[in-house]
């Protein structure tokens, strides 16, 4: 059975949403990389982290690496099925806006 496409609050955080999207694309990818991806502390990427794997989206994998511990992420399955009901439901959002006509909405 598919899920209802449904607004998900702890995924709807423009950083989480961001970490999600990112998840979404790969298998795995390295703490690093992501919190560059989308600019911000570790500290803040780190709180971000946790509110997602609370929720058991996200999977965290620790592994040395040339005598450095690197931290790798991962949606779950369950991650995955939240990101792509949570998307479903903006698209639904969105399709409900009526379009602009070209040329209107701006006075200069």
């Amino acid at each position: 059975m598919s899920r209802v496409p449904q607004f998900d609050p702890v995924i709807h955080a423009p950083g989480r949403l961001q970490i999600c999207a990112i998840l979404s694309a790969a298998d795995e990818a390295e703490f690093a990389m992501v919190r560059d991806a989308i600019a911000v502390s570790d500290s803040v990427l780190s709180k971000h982290l946790k509110q997602l794997e609370e929720a058991g989206y996200v999977r965290l994998r620790k592994q040395a690496h040339a005598g450095r511990q690197r931290t790798w992420l991962s949606l779950t399955p369950a991650g995955r099925t939240a990101f792509a009901a949570h998307v479903a439901e903006l698209q639904r959002l969105a399709a409900m806006t009526a379009p602009e006509p070209l040329g209107q909405g701006f006075s200069g």
